[in-house]
């Protein structure tokens, strides 16, 4: 069977470093932290009281009378899907909207929605509850939004597997495109769950930094000093479009999305395996599918949340695989962990780099694991990048691997 190549031809996002993919790239570049204080007044009690929060408010981009029938999710959503459409040139290209598929996910969805609507209701009753809850709430409502707004008719897709679930979107879009279903799939992740039950969810669990006094500091994959990740918010989305229908168009291309690998764990619904193996099958699955030799992936943007567990089962993981030739980095270290949206904005990241040939830095890695891999630590790296590996892993043993090259 003829593999049909698959290319990313648009990028758009919104994130706790920028507004779009550019301030969001040179911020990475620059090596610059978006962690942050809460300040909101509700944030007080809490045990943990820092987080990545977007750098331009949704309020700054979309009408506040179309954001008061979206969920923060769901807008950002749009913000970064309209970047990802411009930036591909598809505005005006007469494109069927029966050869155009949305695959985009969120991890959580819209939990700020269903916890405002229910003080709500408990404070002024049922009759003060917005008509618009159910489609802000609805896990599919980022996906369908930007379905509705694209025209997109080849179908809409909403994969939820906690935080590979911008990664498991984009190698669904894969999959649809080779499958013959679309010639264009917008394909990303969203998250915006900075708020009180979220984080003390997971402060419970006592999967958070609580550096609270050195906010910028806390995100600090591979480093001893790691105590738990950072909670980020924003969305990214990324235009994949089958090889023959962008050079028909005459579309430029920033990578080939070479192949893909998703696993599961079946080990635990919180704790990764330890030894890495459904992460280094995923790997293993994603290399083959590419027709890559391992020697090819000169770069790996490692999930690496800076939790004391996951961080290194990952590294066990990528050796088994790889072998340690590759330079690694964590842009978590600078952004946060997008939970949902974090495999989307990754991926960018990883475009960027091949497309670019730089590696953006890993911060606040001062005193490394022993037995780590080759990281680009407090600079970015100038280095050709013909291919280079993606990871995500989520809550439930998801695995999702992505190889991506030079067009």
């Amino acid at each position: 069977m003829t593999t049909v190549d698959v290319v990313v031809t648009g990028l758009g996002a919104t994130t706790p470093l920028g507004g779009d993919v550019a301030s969001t790239w040179d911020a990475m570049l620059a090596g610059r932290s978006g962690v942050g204080p809460l300040t909101q007044e509700w944030a007080a009690p809490l045990p943990v009281r820092i987080a990545a929060q977007l750098a331009v408010d949704p309020a700054e981009v979309i009408a506040r009378v179309k954001l008061r029938r979206l969920d923060r999710s769901e807008a950002i959503a749009l913000i970064a899907a309209h970047q990802a459409w411009a930036d591909a040139g598809l505005a005006d290209s007469g494109l069927d909207p029966e050869r155009l598929a949305v695959s985009f996910g969120s991890g959580i969805g819209g939990a700020t929605t269903l916890l405002n609507q229910d003080d709500i209701l408990e404070q002024s009753g049922p009759r003060r509850v917005s008509p618009h809850t159910v489609p802000m709430l609805m896990p599919n409502g980022p996906a369908a939004w930007v379905g509705l707004e694209l025209g997109a008719k080849a179908g809409v897709h909403s994969p939820a597997s906690a935080c590979a679930t911008g990664a498991e979107a984009i190698a669904w879009a894969l999959d649809i495109i080779r499958a013959g279903r679309a010639d264009v799939v917008v394909a990303g992740g969203t998250e915006a769950v900075i708020a009180p039950l979220p984080i003390a969810g997971f402060a419970a669990m006592r999967a958070m930094s609580t550096r609270n006094d050195e906010p910028e500091r806390a995100s600090r994959p591979w480093d001893k000093g790691r105590d738990g990740f950072v909670l980020g918010e924003g969305s990214g989305a990324i235009v994949l479009e089958r090889a023959g229908h962008a050079a028909a168009r005459g579309a430029r291309v920033y990578a080939r999305l070479a192949g893909a690998g998703m696993t599961s764990d079946g080990f635990d619904i919180v704790q990764p395996d330890p030894e890495g193996a459904g992460g280094a099958r995923a790997i293993s699955l994603a290399l083959r599918d590419s027709g890559l030799a391992k020697s090819d992936v000169v770069h790996v943007n490692a999930h690496a949340t800076s939790t004391p567990t996951g961080d290194m089962a990952e590294i066990i993981g990528l050796r088994a695989v790889l072998g340690d030739h590759m330079v690694l980095t964590s842009t978590k270290s600078m952004h946060g962990h997008l939970l949902g949206a974090a495999g989307a904005l990754e991926s960018i990241a990883t475009i960027l780099a091949i497309y670019h040939g730089v590696v953006p830095p890993t911060i606040n890695l001062d005193d490394p694991e022993d037995g780590l891999l080759d990281v680009a630590a407090h600079k970015p790296r100038q280095m050709e990048v013909p291919a280079a590996l993606n990871n995500s892993f989520g809550f439930g043993g998801h695995n999702a691997a992505l190889i991506f090259t030079q067009a």
